[in-house]
């Protein structure tokens, strides 16, 4: 699979980390083409790519990893990753308009901000936004439950249970191939609705930072095993 990268950050990082290694192409893009260079560098060094690292579009079929500008990155990958903060991400889409045409548009972002707050504030999702922004491309929100550290590991299981990742989005299409993305990181991929329901997953992304890093405390541990979830008993 072809897969265009939003940004050269910790998340970009991560999880493009995973899809080169699963044998995907990868092209980094970045306003700053020497942080994406970088971090291409950096991924293929990682994964041990073979022929090195290639500038832009041309060249070479296989698992790989290139970099170039946030345009080569939306016109090369048929998914595309905004990796970019809340907002950004919307600004970006918009500058590059019809290049996100008819893509696979994955947002991880988080809406929050000081004392853990939502910055969506009731209203449109952040996943909804930058929908509204790329109104061409077919959104999943996907990938925005957990730090960027556990996107890292090889590959995220606890307790010999897999992370298990849950997507909101419209498109059946789109929502097939990123499942096969999450399978690719280790994850097991959970259905969560439309795109209408990607809130839900911020507003729990806020609470879980809330009580990870305000409280101390174990979220996983709020939440009942599925046999008692209902009021059913094993």
């Amino acid at each position: 699979m072809r897969i265009g990268v939003l940004g050269s950050g910790n998340m970009a990082d991560a999880l493009a980390t995973h899809w080169v290694r699963a044998g995907h192409e990868v092209l980094v893009g970045g306003r700053d083409e020497g942080r994406a260079r970088g971090l291409a560098a950096r991924i293929g060094e990682g994964v041990g790519v073979g022929g090195g690292v290639r500038a832009g579009v041309g060249g070479g079929v296989g698992g790989g990893v290139r970099h170039g500008s946030l345009r080569a990155a939306a016109g090369f990958g048929e998914v595309v990753l905004a990796a970019l903060p809340y907002g950004v991400g919307q600004e970006v889409a918009r500058e590059l308009g019809a290049a996100l045409d008819a893509k696979v548009l994955i947002d991880c972002s988080n809406p929050v901000g000081p004392g853990f707050r939502l910055l969506t504030d009731g209203g449109p999702s952040a996943a909804q936004r930058l929908a509204a922004a790329a109104p061409g491309a077919r959104v999943v929100k996907a990938f925005n439950l957990c730090h960027e550290d556990v996107w890292r590991m090889n590959p995220p299981v606890f307790d010999a249970r897999p992370l298990s990742v849950p997507l909101c989005g419209d498109d059946p299409a789109a929502l097939a191939l990123v499942r096969d993305l999450v399978r690719d990181v280790g994850c097991e991929p959970v259905t969560g609705g439309g795109l209408e329901r990607a809130g839900l997953l911020e507003a729990t992304a806020a609470l879980f930072i809330g009580l990870w890093v305000g409280e101390g405390a174990d979220a996983q541990a709020i939440a009942p095993p599925l046999a008692y979830a209902t009021g059913l008993s094993p």
